[in-house]
């Protein structure tokens, strides 16, 4: 997955990236409201983190915009404010979840889970397709009852083809989701950890389809 961070204290985005970085999770990190705009017109992004009191004006304007422009990134507000009214705002405003600082990383992480799990229609992080069962969270595969433990790309690549399953996605594209901004990546990688993950899904139910100048499809018998 790859999220936004807007958030103009450092010593707490660093932490945050930290966080998200050890569940294999790209992190692009924005200090402004007007750099967090420009990230979210250039990036393809599965979940947006909004600090509200930001350098360059309240982070609810980011939020208003994001929704008026039929943006459906979840948005989860991270605020100082604990008032109901300032928390029902938010929500209305178009925020799938809010956490008030200070707050506990494993808090965060576990609302991140829950966002995206209703994001993708799945109540339980576990996926079962066939003979093959995924668990992001545990970070492991199933195929034919054999478990593979996968790397963070493979995990992150393969997590994003089973939620969108029957989507097209081209290399770019996944590039733009497996690695942040500042990563200097071709789409050559990308072959690589479809490659890797084409052996781990060999003979399964679930294979992953090439379309000739087009990119990648996850397909799955039955």
């Amino acid at each position: 997955m790859k999220y936004l961070l807007v958030e103009d204290n450092l010593e707490l985005a660093h932490a945050i990236c930290a966080r998200i970085g050890l569940d294999g999770h790209m992190v692009d990190h924005a200090q402004t409201i007007g750099d967090a705009v420009d990230f979210a017109r250039i990036g393809a992004y599965d979940l947006i983190l909004l600090d509200i009191m930001l350098p360059d004006g309240d982070g609810r304007s980011f939020l208003k915009q994001h929704r008026a422009e039929n943006n459906d990134t979840p948005v989860i507000v991270l605020t100082a404010r604990s008032q109901v009214s300032d928390r029902i705002s938010m929500l209305d405003l178009g925020a799938d979840d809010y956490v008030t600082k200070p707050f506990d990383h494993a808090e965060l992480q576990a609302r991140c889970r829950a966002v995206l799990r209703r994001k993708n229609g799945t109540a339980q992080p576990t996926t079962r397709i066939g003979d093959v069962e995924f668990d992001p969270v545990g970070g492991y595969l199933t195929v034919k009852g054999t478990t593979l433990n996968l790397r963070n790309r493979e995990l992150r690549l393969l997590e994003l083809l089973i939620n969108a399953r029957g989507q097209v996605f081209s290399k770019q594209s996944l590039v733009d989701r497996l690695f942040s901004y500042d990563d200097d990546v071709s789409e050559n990688a990308i072959e690589v950890y479809i490659g890797r993950l084409r052996k781990h899904l060999e003979g399964s139910a679930v294979q992953i389809v090439t379309l000739r100048g087009l990119g990648y499809r996850l397909d799955h018998d039955g």
